[in-house]
């Protein structure tokens, strides 16, 4: 599919801009007040991913996973954990690669090959979608709808991937007036952004956790049924 020039950029700031994911009908939170879901980009990762496991089992939440591609061939066992445990699990590209430097082919290519190595890994070929950096171009969001993927970006992140941040400003910014419906954006891997940030999203987790029971709701995965 061809996107003319001037709309390719359109959709690439609905992340950061609410009003412009909703005339796009790009969801920012889930379709019911039921819960808050916890999502984590960028994994599975060999310390990342079992140090946020273990935080959610002990407050028994339920959480969604956008795996990377490269990450599941690296280390599909991680990925069959998180599903094992109750987890929902969905696609983040095989590379982690901004969309607006790709082609609607380019892009086919590698939702494809992330696709299988998360059901190879799994047994499970997930439709959600959220894209690197959570940018989108007009071309890559026609075409995740052509296959019947559902994109989904965020309601509130805890801007977890910066390298002088605390568990604590993590927390803070990811609870910042929560609500039912929520979709919370934190990272399980260091993969792409600042070393050993996972350790301070790991240390920010059971804060964000807590604040959601405060709610009165669970923490649930955003297709799963609660």
């Amino acid at each position: 599919m061809r996107s003319n020039a001037a709309t390719w950029f359109v959709p690439a700031a609905a992340a950061v801009v609410p009003p412009l994911a909703t005339s796009l009908g790009i969801a920012r939170r889930l379709g019911h007040s039921g819960g808050v879901a916890v999502t984590f980009d960028d994994g599975p990762h060999a310390d990342g991913t079992p140090a946020v496991l273990e935080a959610l089992a002990r407050r028994g939440a339920r959480a969604t996973f956008f795996l990377v591609g490269e990450q599941v061939e690296r280390r599909p066992a991680l990925a069959r954990r998180i599903v094992d445990e109750g987890h929902e699990v969905a696609v983040h590209g095989h590379r982690h690669t901004l969309l607006l430097r790709r082609r609607v082919r380019e892009l086919a290519g590698d939702l494809d090959r992330c696709v299988a190595a998360i059901a190879d890994a799994t047994g499970i070929e997930p439709t959600l979608y959220r894209p690197p950096y959570g940018v989108f171009s007009s071309g890559a969001l026609a075409h995740v709808r052509e296959r019947g993927f559902r994109p989904l970006l965020w309601s509130t992140w805890g801007r977890d991937w910066r390298r002088r941040t605390t568990p604590a400003e993590i927390a803070r910014l990811a609870t910042r007036s929560l609500q039912p419906g929520d979709v919370v954006l934190l990272h399980d891997s260091d993969a792409y952004s600042s070393a050993d940030s996972w350790r301070r999203t790991a240390a920010a987790l059971p804060a964000v956790l807590a604040a959601v029971a405060a709610l009165g709701v669970p923490s649930v995965a955003v297709t799963q049924p609660t």
